[in-house]
């Protein structure tokens, strides 16, 4: 049985820079718990399986949809049901948290540049 470990969200937001790029932070019941930088545009996508929870840590961003945005704001969080097609867009760098099944796929149903396959865990 695995022991109980807090996880830092500063330290391990101080470890990487790179945009995009989601990291494995902690894992829950098939769900994985990561943490990302956005900045810029994403790319238009959506998830057939899987809901996807969006947590602000610092900064905000805008969740596009076809028919509205929304801002998400530091301490606030949106989730996005699957089959929903949504494009986050950061006009400055934001750190957030991504609740999300494990299988999820970055970029949805959609393979671009920004694919990230393979997961590093930090």
């Amino acid at each position: 049985m695995a022991s109980a470990e807090k996880v830092n969200i500063a330290e391990k937001l101080a470890l990487f820079s790179e945009h995009w790029s989601p990291k494995v932070v902690g894992e829950l019941n098939g769900q994985h718990v990561k943490l990302v930088k956005l900045l810029g545009e994403f790319v238009w996508h959506h998830h057939d399986e899987e809901d996807e929870m969006f947590l602000v840590i610092d900064g905000r961003f805008r969740m596009e949809f076809r028919d509205r945005e929304v801002w998400i704001e530091s301490g606030e969080f949106i989730v996005v049901p699957r089959g929903v097609e949504r494009r986050p867009v950061a006009e400055e760098e934001v750190s957030v948290m991504l609740f999300e099944p494990a299988s999820t796929l970055n970029t949805g149903n959609v393979e671009s540049e920004m694919t990230v396959a393979e997961l590093d865990r930090i």
